[in-house]
């Protein structure tokens, strides 16, 4: 016997290792999930071991990345161009967490549509639902450490929705952008969320779930008119296991392998030919070439905004999002018996085909349609020439600053302009010089798309625009906060 196996085997004897993770290894599963069947039981295996791929190269871009403000966009730029291989870390940590969430989605779509989310099963599909909450969570949080224009309005739709939320919104926005505006300590918040918090959350999820498939079983590819009944299931599941059942260390656990290694390969060869997505450019708001979008798996829901009024906003940010995940929470416990094979449950299947096709046309929605401020509108929309006829000297600086600010890009004068915030021709009737400032400098992350605009913009720019915001009122009319009688 050689000095590494005695080694190998002092170890063991005191940790236990073989006897603890032989048995799991070798725990057996029906015989149908192994064979040709056993292809679509691949999917959970792959996302795992992207998660893996995820966690290794996130180290590795974790140290060299800095969560700060002002030195985020420069890490990323030395990534990309000086650090040996900077910009392969990054190109697979992003379409390695690409590829996991494609696999969550085929693994859910495949238990749907094979019924093994009913008796005995319920909490592992709850659990594998907070699973792709925490891959999404993942996705979010990762593009805002890109700290580019994308990231900044993501955060700032981010905190305009967290706004909306009834008597805590405002709390909520402070607690998620760690102050009233969008800076440092909203980047060294959301890198806490994607480096410690939500990968712990995942993986502590990931653990009872590999616990409960352990404990309840793989479930057996489904029969048609092999009905799941609470009563006699866990008895005939049993006796199909140890009668026919297959240990998954065998071909089950070759094709596991076969599809992990399959993924992995896939992702270098991307990661390789295309290289890492970003950093677009500075994080500028005022950038008028800037065309921001959420990421591949929210522009189903960018795309259903661009396609709705805006009156139904607050109820697809808020509302829908969370009626969708109480739908899935709910499905085990609606349908946890009867028919499992998809050739007799057609309304399983029409489901997911029709959800499959609006999925697919509202991200191609979201991916080419124009985003609500119209990104070039200050150079073909001059501002109207009766709005600035009678401006004094400062005024009509203020509408220079405005112009070349791109303030333009989502407000209108006289409905020319971007319709992503409201239209200003009357907006000195409604606030005055000191809430103008304020709205410039601090944006309305409690419930509006702004970001802050005060770093942005110089003390005699905020004069000079704030005296031009506050002559845009009809005839006549005194400006806010002032009475019309002497």
């Amino acid at each position: 016997m050689t000095w590494p196996i005695k080694i190998l085997q002092w170890f063991d004897a005191r940790l236990k290792v073989r006897e603890s993770i032989w048995p799991m290894a070798t725990h057996p599963i029906p015989k149908s999930a192994a064979g040709p069947m056993g292809w679509w039981y691949i999917f959970g295996s792959a996302s795992m071991t992207l998660l893996m791929v995820q966690i290794v190269t996130g180290i590795a871009l974790a140290l060299v990345y800095v969560p700060a403000a002002d030195k985020a966009y420069g890490s990323l730029l030395y990534l990309n161009y000086e650090q040996p291989l900077g910009w392969f870390m990054r190109a697979l940590h992003y379409y390695a967490g690409s590829g996991m969430m494609v696999m969550v989605f085929l693994h859910m779509t495949q238990v749907f549509l094979h019924g093994s989310y009913k008796y005995p099963r319920e909490l592992t599909w709850v659990i594998g639902v907070f699973l792709l909450l925490c891959t999404l969570g993942m996705f979010f949080t990762g593009q805002v450490l890109r700290w580019d224009p994308d990231a900044y309005w993501g955060i700032a739709v981010g905190g305009s929705m967290a706004g909306r939320v009834p008597i805590i919104g405002p709390q909520v926005v402070d607690l998620v952008l760690g102050g009233a505006i969008i800076g440092g300590d909203t980047l060294s918040r959301f890198f806490t969320l994607h480096v410690f918090v939500i990968p712990g959350a995942l993986l502590s999820l990931l653990s009872v779930h590999l616990w409960l498939v352990l404990k309840r079983g793989i479930s057996a590819a489904p029969k048609p008119g092999e009905k799941v009944d609470p009563a006699t299931y866990d008895e005939a599941y049993e006796k199909e296991v140890h009668k026919d059942g297959v240990p998954f260390l065998g071909e089950a656990f070759i094709k596991d392998a076969f599809m992990s290694a399959l993924v992995v390969v896939v992702v270098v060869v991307i990661a390789a030919i295309v290289g890492p997505k970003g950093p677009s450019g500075p994080p500028d708001p005022t950038l008028s070439g800037a065309n921001p979008r959420p990421e591949w798996p929210f522009l189903w829901l960018f795309g259903l905004l661009s396609l709705s009024p805006p009156a139904a906003e607050t109820f697809l940010m808020l509302v829908f999002p969370v009626l969708l995940v109480g739908v899935l929470l709910l499905v085990p416990f609606v349908s946890n018996r009867g028919e499992r094979s998809p050739s007799r449950r057609p309304v399983a299947v029409l489901s997911v085909i029709v959800l499959a096709t609006l999925f697919a046309v509202l991200t191609y929605q979201g991916a080419t349609s124009p985003w609500s401020p119209k990104m070039e509108a200050w150079s073909g929309d001059p501002i109207p020439v009766r709005i600035v006829k009678d401006s004094t000297p400062l005024q009509m600086q203020g509408s220079l600053v405005f112009q070349n600010k791109n303030c333009r890009n989502c407000h209108a004068l006289d409905g020319i302009g971007g319709t992503r915030g409201p239209d200003l021709t009357t907006i000195g009737s409604r606030l005055n010089s000191g809430q103008l400032i304020d709205q410039v400098s601090n944006g309305t992350p409690g419930g509006g798309n702004m970001p802050a605009y005060g770093k942005q913009v110089s003390a005699f720019e905020m004069a000079a625009l704030v005296e031009f915001l506050v002559s845009l009122r009809p005839e006549g009319q005194p400006p806010a906060g002032f009475s019309a009688k002497p």
